[in-house]
């Protein structure tokens, strides 16, 4: 895999992952809602997902969603039934903001949990993601060397992004929600939430592209 190969894939990812996306925009929500530090649960929840989806991608797994009507249903129903809870959970807010702080919080060990998990489950229920990198990373994969120590080399170089760009996007929520009295607060959580069941819509409408 040359040096320009893995350039040209850093910067197709940026673009990709950059576009808001269900996890940036949850990345954006944790960041003012809970300060980076705590929101960092999240980022590292999809991160994990990046790599269980293009895990499963090597091993065949989005072929097969590119190839069943029947699963490809059950994963996108399953993504968008999701998204659209998430979306109105943060529509129903009352724009409460949980500022991490140095002090002790008996429930921070179950809310970063519940952090991760939102994250994590966003990214490995869209069937979106397995038919996006089933396209996308064969492009980049060098047919005559090794296999999977090329999808390896890219499925960090794309955590790598993808954390870089979460984080960026946690950054600029924690620090907008320093301007924000209560009610700013609350249409931060009701923009991410519409955004989130305009996603969740999308999803439900998505069709995989004929055989």
């Amino acid at each position: 895999m040359s040096e320009f190969t893995i350039l040209a894939f850093a910067l197709v990812a940026f673009i990709g992952i950059a576009t808001p996306g269900p996890t940036v925009l949850l990345a954006l929500t944790n960041g003012s809602r809970y300060g980076v530090r705590r929101a960092t649960a999240g980022m590292i929840g999809a991160v994990l997902s990046d790599f269980v989806l293009i895990g499963a991608v090597a091993l065949g797994l989005g072929a097969l969603l590119a190839a069943s009507e029947f699963w490809f249903t059950v994963v996108k129903w399953l993504g968008a039934a999701y998204l659209a809870f998430l979306g109105i959970m943060l529509l129903r807010s009352h724009g409460t903001l949980e500022i991490a702080t140095d002090r002790e919080n008996p429930g921070g060990i179950a809310t970063t949990r519940t952090i991760f998990l939102k994250s994590f489950l966003v990214a490995v229920t869209n069937p979106k993601g397995y038919l996006f990198f089933s396209a996308f990373l064969p492009q980049f994969i060098e047919p005559a060397l090794p296999q999977a120590p090329q999808y390896a080399v890219l499925a960090a170089i794309f955590a790598s992004i993808d954390f870089a760009v979460m984080f960026g996007y946690a950054l600029i929520g924690s620090q907008a929600v320093r301007f924000l009295k209560r009610a700013g607060a609350i249409w931060l959580d009701r923009v991410c939430g519409g955004a989130l069941l305009a996603l969740a819509g999308s999803l439900a409408f998505y069709r995989r592209a004929a055989s």
